[in-house]
């Protein structure tokens, strides 16, 4: 009999991540389900059928199923064994913050261009949850979603003088702060944006996410700190906001072509 494993990868303010692994087969009845949260489930193996009162779906590697509470659904494999799906799953205050009703028109996105960025993270997440920024994530996941589907417009507009003034602060909040966590729920707050919000309009600003400004400066800081001073290596990636000495050290020889090591023995 197949059966249903899920890793919870990462959870933040009413928004969780997880890796599911079905094992079920064609010898395995489908039976009925219901989620209680909002879900967006990206397909990164396998296929499954997917019916509802609106139909039936067949959900294949790179589409998004996409589903609200109080539906009840079934799940089958009469066409072959198992799946596995990233799920991104919303609490409805999730989207009331944004402004956006908390159901989808349809229950299924299928592979485009537009959501191959995503759906490679989603399958990145669970190789190497600890390199990737999961809430920012799963923020970006819903915003694409909903795009697609049509509930917003995450290109509309040009950011308003306000919203400038805001990202503003906050890059220079950034700056001085660059050793503490910095959580996208504690910058949007800062802002006083939703995080939803938040990160689009961020982007807008400054053509990069939170995440990789971040990133960015603090390897720019530890850069500075391995050129000038004779700071232990590890002490450096703790001070400049890494939480380990592993992640600082992919992360700077993606940024600079070569180990911290051997940066601070060249400088």
């Amino acid at each position: 009999m197949g059966k249903i494993a899920t890793n919870i990868l990462a959870r933040g303010n009413d928004w969780s991540v997880s890796d599911v692994v079905c094992t079920s087969g064609p010898q395995d009845r489908p039976f009925e389900e219901q989620h209680s949260s909002v879900l967006i489930a990206v397909v990164i193996e396998g296929s499954f059928q997917y019916r509802s009162a609106s139909g039936s779906e067949v959900m294949a590697a790179g589409s998004l199923l996409l589903d609200t509470p109080g539906q009840c659904f079934e799940c089958g494999h009469e066409h072959g064994t198992g799946d596995r799906c990233v799920s991104f799953q919303y609490t409805p205050e999730f989207f009331e913050r944004a402004g956006v009703a908390a159901n989808f028109p349809v229950h299924r996105i299928p592979p485009m261009p537009a959501l191959s960025p995503q759906v490679v993270d989603a399958r990145l997440a669970t190789q190497s949850p600890a390199r990737l920024n999961l809430e920012e994530l799963a923020h970006g996941m819903a915003a694409a979603a909903l795009t697609i589907v049509g509930k917003t417009d995450h290109e509309r507009g040009l950011p308003t003088a306000a919203d400038e003034r805001r990202i503003s602060a906050t890059l220079r909040f950034i700056e001085a702060n660059l050793g503490e966590p910095l959580a996208l729920n504690t910058l949007a707050s800062r802002a006083k944006m939703s995080e939803f919000h938040f990160l689009r309009t961020f982007k807008h600003v400054t053509r990069v996410t939170p995440h990789q400004f971040i990133l960015r400066a603090r390897l720019r800081e530890a850069a500075v700190r391995l050129s000038s001073t004779l700071d232990e290596v590890l002490e450096i990636a703790l001070d400049t906001g890494f939480r380990n000495l592993s992640n600082f050290n992919h992360a700077f020889r993606s940024e600079f072509g070569m180990s911290p090591t051997a940066y601070a023995r060249r400088a």
